[in-house]
């Protein structure tokens, strides 16, 4: 048996576009403590992870552990059904289903069939990051979006006070410096400065994805990975994406 609940589509919306920006076919894993997911993108160079807690729903009951494949086209086919102020209810169903009830005034029932899969769960990067932000997720959407007119990848520099954000092409050059004086900076800590370059074109995708997140955590040391945190809600949930550094 498996019940989740939540208030709002929002939460689902979020996951749901997060996932697609890596993956085609998604594996959550119920337990009853909440709802966990991690996967990674074909290139293997990109990996999400999902934490949501029982707590973080309305309503959450799950006896045992299950694994549930879906599609995620099909889950987006459903969710973009779903207003914003729809309370969603998901339940474990029938013959590999999964049954979504949306209602807000009226009620709509879908039910998409699980995907039949083996799935093993990939581990986490071991990384000690040196650099530690707290920024408004709308700046940060800005200034990717001010790099990637120029380049495809952006460089990330980090030093005591500020972060700058760098690209260049056979365009030309785009810089972009926020200071911890910004009011859209958070939080700032370095522990020892970092330099490192991503492709754009995956912390774009990743931060725009996260519609309901207002401050994002970004994370990285010199020429390791970078990690993007995103809360699901304001009550545990959380999104993660890693990436991997470009490479010359």
């Amino acid at each position: 048996m498996l019940e989740a609940v939540t208030s709002s589509s929002e939460e689902w919306k979020s996951v749901a576009q997060a996932i697609s920006v890596l993956i085609e076919e998604a594996s959550f894993v119920a337990t009853p403590e909440g709802l966990n997911l991690r996967a990674m993108d074909s290139s293997h160079i990109a990996l999400i992870d999902l934490k949501w807690p029982s707590s973080s729903f309305e309503k959450y009951a799950c006896d045992t552990n299950y694994t549930l494949t879906v599609r995620v086209e099909d889950l987006l086919k459903v969710l973009r059904r779903a207003d914003s102020k729809d309370r969603v209810e998901i339940r474990l169903g029938e013959d590999n289903t999964l049954e979504f009830k949306l209602q807000n005034g009226y009620q709509k029932d879908f039910t998409i069939h699980l995907v039949e899969t083996q799935y093993s769960q990939t581990p986490l990067p071991k990384v000690a990051f040196n650099v530690v932000s707290k920024l408004s997720t709308g700046v940060v959407k800005q200034i990717l979006d001010d790099i990637k007119s120029i380049s495809d990848h952006v460089s990330i520099k980090a030093e005591q006070d500020k972060l700058v954000f760098s690209g260049k092409s056979e365009v030309g050059k785009v810089s972009v410096t926020i200071d911890k004086k910004n009011p859209d900076v958070q939080e700032l800590t370095v522990k020892e400065t970092g330099d490192a370059t991503y492709s754009i074109e995956y912390l774009s995708n990743f931060a725009k994805s996260m519609t309901g997140a207002d401050i994002l955590t970004l994370q990285f040391s010199s020429k390791m990975p970078i990690k993007m945190e995103f809360p699901l809600s304001g009550k545990g949930g959380v999104v993660q994406f890693y990436l991997a550094p470009r490479v010359d």
